[in-house]
């Protein structure tokens, strides 16, 4: 079976810069960076060298295989090891399941000049507990050959002695850039100038659907550039709404017509209510006008709506022709711009009527966040408060710590947030594209949210709105299911309370919503199929709820 590769991990011998240099390397890339010596100390509450002492190096191994067990569960992060933890095969074994080992390397008189000189490089401070006592030179020659043999089982191997920390950091990335086919739903930096710091791409890679997702501001600038890169050309049909166009339809356009495109805008009126037959109808009469052929392509610009008409509408014509998305909303470039989920609305239910069909390429520009009114950007981040709970737990506990900060739009934040939620989606898009198996978890909060948009016309809740109600009822139900802790479920309804996302609702008919609910498209054998919770970043699927306790739940949500 061929490895996911989701994190970097970082080993080598002490003095080579493992922990300095990881944390480089987590900032460039926007993820988390963790080291697994200065968790073990944390936890024990005292130096690597006093466990040494006091407990003996087996404990102090004992309690880094659990750690290292623990991190290598974690996604988009850099994991620097301790020295000596790639000596143990289960080790190895365990971070390379998902982990691009690196290695760095470094002369022994280079470690030694590091290590008791003090001369400058990329090395620790800290003498570690196996080298300390005297004639430690000759310590540093035989505990390095000891483990050279360890140190070879690595993916890749930067040689240290001659670089500052910035070149091995800039080392270890080219690493992850060329073995990232690799790895599913990977989140690398673009090599784009002077934006490359800025710039972070996952992907889907499911042939023969492969498509990149690049995240970073400025990119509604290059659109044309990334799309002449993919090969596409001759008339570009840019479907957008009278919210969005205005504001960022000349930028697409004069990126499109730099690169030689043909450009078409077709203006949709804004809201839930365009997804309909009706106005796909009339985008296909405007593509016939406009004498659109199979090589021509469809970009849409704009939130969830305008990417779900504009990509149905292009799955459609002439049996299909190219897709690329550019959503301008939070919800659309965590969510429903990635997976080919594509389709419009019945009166009688949501996304009713549609098909699976990927894009060539989406485009995702943080800086069109800006421009959101308040109620959309915060209704935007019940996605990403999702994919915390369902898959993420680190994500989700910078959620709860950083909401200010991602409200208030700090650049870093929101690539990262942007980023970590893209890559879980585009992760298990791969392994389900059509909702046959694991692609479901994604549906959490959704059949009671799905329910409440139904039930009011898709007029009163966001659609973000409505999934936090949902990721409350969800949660409420996985705890009277007895699978999750009670307070588990109270830090995920502060979490969406700090975004100002709501938790109940009123002046909806809970028998309407139950109507509503049952004729959703996760109904299968007259079963409603729920995303439920076993702890904070941990899912699972039932079909056992039973219909009393739904009931009960929605009760206690419509007292608001």
């Amino acid at each position: 079976m061929a490895r996911q590769i989701e994190n970097i991990v970082i080993t080598g011998f002490s003095g080579t810069g493992k922990s300095v240099v990881a944390r480089r390397v987590a900032a460039s890339l926007g993820w988390a960076c963790v080291d697994t010596d200065e968790l073990i100390g944390g936890r024990a509450g005292r130096p690597i060298a006093e466990i040494f002492a006091q407990d003996g190096e087996e404990r102090f191994r004992e309690l880094e295989r659990e750690v290292v067990r623990e991190v290598s569960e974690r996604r988009c992060c850099v994991i620097a090891l301790g020295g000596g933890a790639v000596v143990d095969p289960r080790n190895r074994e365990v971070v390379s399941r998902n982990g691009m080992l690196v290695c760095l390397e470094a002369r022994s008189d280079t470690i030694n000049g590091r290590l008791f000189r003090g001369e400058a490089g990329v090395g620790d401070t800290e003498v570690r507990p196996l080298l300390a006592g005297d004639d430690r030179s000759e310590r540093v020659k035989r505990l390095k050959a000891e483990r050279q043999s360890a140190y070879a089982e690595v993916d890749w191997t930067v040689h240290t002695d001659y670089l500052d920390v910035g070149g091995v950091a800039a080392e270890v990335v080219r690493a992850w850039e060329l073995l990232g086919p690799l790895r599913a739903g990977r989140v690398r930096v673009e090599g784009c100038g002077a934006m490359q710091e800025r710039v972070v791409s996952c992907g889907v890679t499911r042939p023969p659907s492969d498509y990149r997702i690049l995240v970073g501001y400025g990119l509604v600038d290059r659109l044309g550039w990334e799309m002449r890169e993919l090969g596409l050309s001759g008339t570009t049909v840019v479907v957008s709404d009278d919210a969005v166009f205005p504001q960022y339809g000349a930028r697409v356009q004069n990126a499109l017509e730099s690169e030689g495109f043909a450009v078409k805008p077709w203006v949709v009126p804004r809201g839930e209510g365009t997804k309909c037959l009706a106005w796909a109808e009339r985008t296909y009469d405007f593509m016939v006008e406009q004498r659109v052929e199979r090589g021509d392509c469809v970009v849409a610009l704009g939130g969830g709506m305008v990417g779900d008409l504009a990509g149905f509408v292009a799955a459609t014509f002439l049996r299909g022709i190219s897709l690329v998305q550019v959503p301008t909303s939070l919800v659309a470039m965590v969510d429903a711009s990635i997976g080919g989920k594509v389709g419009v609305n019945h009166p009688l239910g949501k996304n009713l009527i549609g098909a699976f069909y990927q894009p060539k390429l989406v485009v995702v520009d943080p800086g069109c966040l800006g421009t959101l009114p308040g109620r959309e950007l915060r209704s935007g981040w019940a996605e990403v408060v999702k994919y915390g709970a369902i898959q993420d737990r680190e994500l989700f506990e910078v959620l709860g710590s950083s909401a200010e900060s991602l409200m208030e739009l700090e650049t870093e934040a929101v690539i990262e947030a942007v980023a970590r939620s893209a890559a879980i989606k585009a992760r298990i898009v791969e392994e389900d594209e059509r909702e046959a198996g694991k692609r479901m978890i994604l549906n959490y909060g959704h059949s009671i949210g799905h329910g409440l948009e139904a039930a009011t016309g898709y007029s009163q809740f966001l659609h973000g709105e409505a999934v936090a109600v949902g990721m409350t009822g969800a949660a409420m139900l996985s705890e009277r299911m007895g699978l999750l802790p009670a307070e588990a479920a109270r830090r995920q309804q502060r979490v969406l309370k700090r975004f100002g996302l709501p938790t109940g609702f009123t002046g909806v008919g809970v028998g309407d919503v139950v109507k509503a609910m049952e004729l959703d498209k996760k109904v299968r054998e007259g079963s409603l199929r729920w995303v439920l919770l076993e702890d904070i970043g941990r899912s699972v699927v039932r079909r056992d709820v039973p219909r009393d306790m739904v009931l009960g739940v929605l009760e206690d949500l419509s007292r608001g």
